[in-house]
């Protein structure tokens, strides 16, 4: 979900660049909501676990984008799906740019020894160059940032229009290793709480995240668990409306900076060198563990690979920074 939304912004300055374009995104159905505020763009929803399974299903779909008239094409994911789909476009003689993911330099940069500490290319320009070598280059400084969306009715019900400043939390990430402690986020959550300035929204999926986030909840006056209450184009809604996000190294993080929401980031393993830092964001806005006891960071791109002792580089990262960090930003 965060490398959907990082195109976001790549895609609303495609479409003031080149309004005449036509632009049709091809993700998956429950994706679409988050292209909602770029006018004149279409979505195309593919069906990957129906009728678009497998090679044969790949063909299928290929047939069907090439009914669009489409006559260029952005790979802005480089996965097997899209270099079969790559293939079948080629033989139709329809170019492909695939964006380059720098492989060899975030190998260099995680690797343990000889590291090659340094700011890598961020993922939104990286996708921005896919566009400019089909001949559509942009400029990200271009970017202007939609007006804020209308409530619906459930989220005014839920938020009860309060006049407290908006915090959005997503605590969970999908390792463990770049996952902040429950304990420590609890911590956080009932100092803000006491504060009494902040309407504190929960984000999350799946039953066992709920299950957390509904007790915290109950504990606290501000705090409300907006899992299974909103649709997902209502959470995008109420994202948007924040004014501020405190997410992990997630997709949360980049859903809220795409609507230009000050966006605070925890770090594990990773690193926002790798290029994942959230659009638009200052540097200050992501809080990082002890650098100089984990001197590995970052051990792996997404977080999936660490070494021993490298379990628990979080518990560095003190409630008090991150209070005093949303503090100072609201």
């Amino acid at each position: 979900m965060g490398d959907v939304a990082m195109a976001v912004p790549v895609l609303r300055v495609f479409r003031a660049a080149y309004p005449d374009v036509k632009l049709t995104v091809l993700t998956r159905k429950f994706f679409a909501p988050i292209f909602a505020d770029i006018d004149n763009l279409e979505v195309y929803h593919s069906d990957v676990e129906g009728k678009h399974k497998g090679i044969f299903g790949l063909t299928r779909l290929q047939n069907e984008l090439q009914k669009l008239g489409i006559t260029a094409v952005a790979d802005l994911h480089n996965v097997l799906r899209s270099n079969v789909l790559k293939t079948l476009f080629s033989f139709k003689g329809i170019k492909v740019v695939q964006v380059d993911k720098g492989r060899s330099e975030k190998k260099a940069l995680t690797r343990p020894v000889n590291k090659a500490f340094k700011q890598l290319k961020t993922t939104h320009q990286r996708y921005a160059d896919v566009f400019k070598e089909l001949g559509y280059p942009i400029d990200l400084n271009d970017h202007e940032f939609p007006k804020k969306q209308s409530l619906t009715s459930n989220i005014i019900e839920l938020t009860q229009q309060s006049t407290k400043k908006w915090l959005g939390i997503a605590p969970f990430a999908q390792y463990e290793s770049k996952t902040y402690p429950l304990e420590y986020m609890v911590e956080v959550i009932d100092a803000l709480d006491k504060g009494d300035q902040f309407e504190i929204f929960l984000f999350g999926g799946g039953k066992k995240e709920a299950d957390i986030l509904n007790n915290i909840d109950s504990k606290y006056k501000n705090v409300t668990n907006i899992v299974g209450k909103l649709s997902f184009e209502e959470e995008l809604k109420l994202i948007g409306n924040l004014d501020t996000m405190l997410s992990m190294d997630s997709g949360n993080a980049h859903l809220a900076s795409m609507y230009g929401v000050p966006t605070i980031t925890l770090w594990g393993v990773t690193h926002p060198f790798a290029g994942f830092m959230p659009f638009g964001q200052p540097i200050e806005n992501a809080i990082l563990p002890n650098l100089a006891k984990y001197d590995q960071i970052p051990t792996s791109i997404y977080g999936n690979k660490f070494p021993p002792g490298y379990e628990k580089v979080m518990d560095s990262i003190k409630p008090e920074t991150v209070i005093n960090t949303i503090n100072a930003l609201i």
